[in-house]
């Protein structure tokens, strides 16, 4: 990578955002087919439920934040629960910095496919570490939804998802609804605070600003002339689009041999 690839740009209409490759990071959400992991998403990014199910092949979203006058980036990649493509899903946990992993409450199946892919994202984060000699730990949340249902549909007890992440500081438990946006905002506060990100980016936490602002967003002026009584924004870029495989790969092949020292990614540019 060279010197300029240490501030990503993000380019939308008149709109040029730039952050620190450091303020950067990806967040990766998996789980088995029809548990909500879209519909967490959405109330994320939207404050939103969509009652009509739509199968996610993978979804990629950006939001950017302004907070205290910093520029923060989290890339959001919503994955397919069917994972036909292995070596996709795997390069998708390499490159993730916190992870969501989505079950039913009312699934059995879907509990089962969680505890796997935690296992492997461990495994393969694991691999990375050993190779990059880094000491973090692992942002993770384990969340059960659909906790909106009555009792009698319940397959998986609290104690169950409970124990996944009890001996793991890094990592935490939610039951959460999204269609009642029951434990949603309460869920990214600690995801966020577990991976030492700004609580501010959390969803209830900054105000919520449109592209059309996006000139004047990173201006130190911005927060002055908008709402006083709040230091921290977030916008929505609807240009997105994912990073290529190669970016990827070069982005891990990049890391490790920079034994984990620094953060680069390869500049992405929004169109």
């Amino acid at each position: 990578f060279q010197d300029q690839a240490m501030m990503k740009t993000m380019s939308g209409g008149n709109c040029t955002l730039n952050v620190p490759a450091k303020n950067s990071y990806r967040m990766v959400v998996l789980g088995a087919s029809r548990v909500g992991k879209s519909s967490i998403v959405s109330r994320f990014l939207n404050g939103r439920f969509e009652d009509q199910y739509t199968p996610t092949i993978e979804d990629f979203h950006r939001k950017v934040y302004n907070i205290r006058g910093d520029m923060y980036q989290l890339d959001i990649l919503d994955t397919s629960g069917n994972h036909p493509f292995p070596a996709m899903r795997r390069l998708s946990i390499l490159t993730g910095d916190v992870f969501i992993l989505v079950f039913s409450l009312d699934n059995r199946e879907s509990f089962d496919e969680v505890k796997r892919l935690q296992k492997q994202i461990l495994e393969v984060k694991s691999c990375l570490k050993n190779k990059t000699k880094e000491s973090a730990g692992l942002p993770m949340v384990i969340c059960g939804n659909k906790n909106d249902h009555s009792e009698n549909f319940r397959k998986v007890r609290s104690d169950e998802g409970e124990n996944l992440v009890s001996s793991d500081e890094n990592c935490a438990y939610f039951e959460v609804s999204a269609k009642k946006n029951t434990n949603v905002d309460e869920m990214f506060y600690v995801l966020f605070s577990m991976a030492k990100l700004p609580h501010e980016m959390s969803p209830a936490l900054h105000r919520k600003i449109s592209i059309q602002y996006g000139d004047t967003f990173q201006q130190k002026s911005f927060r002055m002339r908008r709402v006083k009584d709040m230091d921290a924004y977030g916008m929505i870029s609807p240009f997105a689009r994912r990073p290529s495989v190669n970016s990827d790969l070069k982005y891990i092949k990049s890391k490790v041999l920079r034994e984990g020292q620094s953060r680069e990614r390869e500049k992405c540019t929004i169109q």
